[in-house]
């Protein structure tokens, strides 16, 4: 198996933690994990830390403070680059990713695809769990990406995926500075833009049942105005 990094940023998760990695491990064994935590007040950092211990196959990696998931990716990753990896994931704590999915990203990135996205949008995927007005900001926000960038992928602001490190390269991620779901949004519309092979698999995402969800209204307008910023800059050739 190609040398696979799953990094997981987490903050307060220290009930789903446990859990999370125990399923990631249970499904692909020889893949690393890399946790990254903003300082969570509720001690989640000194539990990944206390797992790390037992287990040479995950890392910590601490950071002062609440700082934002499209940081915590790009450090995890500029590391994991260094470090040789040849494949790169992402994937929530909070157990909405299910774990079972991994082995159809691992097919996909052996068929060549560049960035695999866990689609909630096409046959097959799904959502349970979420109200009406979670279903609306998700496929609006998505479609509305879609449309203003010019793409057929169905789900942009999914945070199950995975990369090659072709990929990860290729975009260049220390010029990202985006969190949220404007990471999500970023990072697969410079793949393409660098002609990467982007594929979908349909998961089903289930809505956390422990601790609180990070979404906000701020980081879904944060989201809508990436986008415009994304199409001016590539109609600049900036991209």
């Amino acid at each position: 198996m190609p040398k696979t990094l799953i990094v997981t940023p987490t903050y307060n998760e220290k009930d789903n933690l446990p859990r999370f990695i125990e399923k990631v491990r249970s499904t692909l064994a020889e893949a690393h994990l890399m946790i990254v935590d903003d300082n969570s007040p509720d001690g989640t950092g000194a539990i990944a830390d206390a797992i790390a211990e037992k287990d040479s196959n995950v890392r910590v990696m601490h950071r002062p403070g609440k700082l934002g998931l499209g940081t915590a990716y790009v450090e995890a990753f500029k590391r994991g680059l260094v470090e040789g990896y040849d494949r790169f994931f992402e994937m929530d704590a909070d157990l909405s990713h299910d774990a079972k999915y991994l082995p159809a990203f691992v097919h996909a990135l052996d068929e060549g695809a560049d960035v695999v996205i866990g689609s909630r949008n096409i046959p097959g995927g799904g959502v349970e769990g979420w109200g009406v007005g979670r279903h609306l900001i998700s496929k609006g926000g998505s479609l509305y990406s879609r449309t203003i960038l010019g793409l057929e992928i169905h789900d942009l602001t999914s945070g199950y995926k995975a990369f090659s490190r072709r990929a990860i390269k290729a975009i260049d991620i220390e010029t990202i500075h985006s969190n949220g779901y404007s990471f999500q949004i970023e990072m697969t519309y410079r793949a393409l833009r660098k002609s990467m092979q982007v594929t979908e698999v349909p998961i089903v995402f289930f809505d956390r049942t422990d601790g609180k969800s990070k979404m906000s209204r701020k980081i879904f307008f944060e989201a809508m105005g990436v986008v415009w910023r994304l199409r001016l800059e590539s109609l600049l050739g900036r991209l």
